[in-house]
């Protein structure tokens, strides 16, 4: 998985009052933990434009104060009216334990089912994983060449080496939907057989 490095302050001070304090300025208050404390730091809410907005997941180096702790991260909180992050939440990452983290979708191929006329929906464009952070991908890759009109791939169809899926088995991933068109196509070609049928018994 690609890495990418957040540069954040120790917060000196913790409270309602200093936090205020920091989102007037432009400050994040953060937190990472896993580790034998939590670490709280601030961090510019521009440094989380290439984390945030963007459909990559990474590992994320958080360096504080020259200290840096490789991370996923885990949630955030956004201003319920403005577009403003309050707050983020990082989860250190052990070369010994597994993380949890979605993972974007990735489809592969030409779908049988969009030849034949049917709309390609992609219902899941991040899936859950349970993994050693060594064996995480940039993407699930997913190849669709096979798949037929009106046909799914569920969560419980797939398999990547060294991932534990934690969607439900059953939870949709990719389809290919029935058109008003596929559909009419497939009933025209009903009724040309049917009249070719007849016209030989005759």
């Amino acid at each position: 998985m690609q890495t990418i490095e957040i540069k954040g302050t120790v917060r000196a001070e913790l409270g309602k009052k200093s936090t205020k304090a920091l989102r007037a300025e432009g400050q994040v208050p953060c937190v990472i933990y896993g580790g034998e404390s939590n670490v709280h730091f601030t961090a510019s809410e521009a440094e989380f434009r290439k984390v945030i907005y963007t459909p990559n997941v990474y590992i994320i180096n958080v360096n504080v104060d020259g200290t840096v702790y490789p991370t996923v991260l885990q949630d955030t909180q956004f201003h319920s009216v403005k577009e403003q992050l309050l707050h983020a939440d990082f989860l250190l990452v052990k070369e010994d334990k597994p993380v949890v983290i979605e993972i974007p979708v990735k489809l592969d191929g030409f779908a049988e089912g969009v030849r034949a006329g049917g709309k390609l929906q992609l219902e899941k464009r991040k899936l859950k994983v349970k993994a050693l952070a060594k064996y995480l991908p940039d993407t699930l890759d997913i190849n669709i060449d096979e798949l037929g009109l009106g046909k799914t791939i569920q969560v419980g169809g797939l398999s990547f080496d060294n991932l534990e899926m934690l969607n439900a088995k059953n939870a949709v991933v990719v389809a290919v939907r029935l058109t008003r068109a596929a559909r009419a196509a497939g009933q025209a070609g009903g009724e040309e057989g049917e009249a070719t049928s007849e016209a030989a018994e005759a």
